[in-house]
């Protein structure tokens, strides 16, 4: 597994040399911008459109835009010396906390935890006071220029460090345009949606779950590729524009439902074979 990261994590006196790699990947299948007369892929250049020329990386510095047009210019070494500062290479669990008391709206990537030369025995100590807490590390570190949030947990048997958003990264929920203050719903309308709900829940299996676009375009492609044809099937449209939520929620629950067939095919063949041992 390729190491995207090397550095280290302290906990009180405790220190764990680590590397990170990579929990997730993303699988959506890369398409290219071509020039549709000749398919050569486009070429993106980095143009300085008063000097009307292209630059090269040496040329080009970073800024930050303070009012339109108008920027503090950053120098390299002065970035330099901050992630210095920061200590870019550390990892520092500075609270433990129950991990229910983070809403999923803070977390961001997943990195896999292991353990560098000579931190083994640290990484099992981590691991195993983490399980039997029942707690999860709150942690600060320094990746791609940014200091990070994180917190450190145990997930099959390895450590996990996923990074969170700061609280003053996570916008408001009263900028959310249109959200209705009071509920004005009927008890029997609350009483039917539980029921769909109670009537839908079952266990997270993630393999159930497909990304059916991917599947669809992967075909699409491979069909281009063997000079194929390949023809989508419709979806099956709704049998009437339902409305009214009593009927929408009525009509959810009907359908999801088992069907009669099914079960009146098993009564049939239960007493089909009665008859016969008579």
């Amino acid at each position: 597994m390729h190491t995207i990261w090397k550095g280290s994590i302290s906990f009180g006196l405790v220190n764990i040399p680590i590397k990170l790699h990579a929990a997730t990947e993303d699988r959506d299948i890369k398409l290219r911008s071509l020039h549709k007369e000749c398919h050569t892929p486009i070429k993106y250049e980095k143009v300085c459109p008063t000097c009307e020329k292209e630059i090269d990386q040496h040329e080009i510095v970073k800024g930050y835009e303070v009012t339109k047009g108008k920027f503090v210019v950053l120098e390299e070494n002065e970035l330099k010396e901050l992630k210095d500062v920061g200590g870019e290479k550390a990892v520092e669990i500075v609270d433990f906390i129950k991990i229910e008391e983070i809403d999923p709206i803070f977390f961001d990537r997943s990195y896999f935890v292991s353990p560098n030369d000579g931190g083994k025995k640290a990484y099992s100590l981590l691991r195993k006071a983490l399980q039997e807490s029942g707690k999860v590390g709150i942690a600060k570190m320094t990746m791609r220029s940014k200091e990070q949030l994180s917190i450190v947990r145990v997930y099959e048997h390895t450590l996990v460090m996923e990074t969170i958003h700061y609280p003053d990264e996570v916008r408001g929920t009263g900028d959310v345009p249109n959200v209705p203050e009071e509920d004005d719903i009927t008890t029997k309308e609350l009483e039917t949606a539980t029921m769909l709900i109670d009537q839908l829940t079952t266990k997270f299996q993630p393999e159930n779950y497909k990304d059916q676009y991917r599947e669809r375009l992967s075909q699409l492609i491979e069909s281009k590729q063997t000079g194929e044809t390949i023809v989508m099937a419709k979806e099956k449209e709704p049998k009437e524009n339902v409305t009214d939520l009593m009927a929408a929620l009525q009509a959810s629950i009907d359908s999801s439902k088992p069907k009669k067939g099914k079960k009146q095919s098993k009564t049939k063949k239960k007493a089909t074979s009665k008859k016969k041992a008579q």
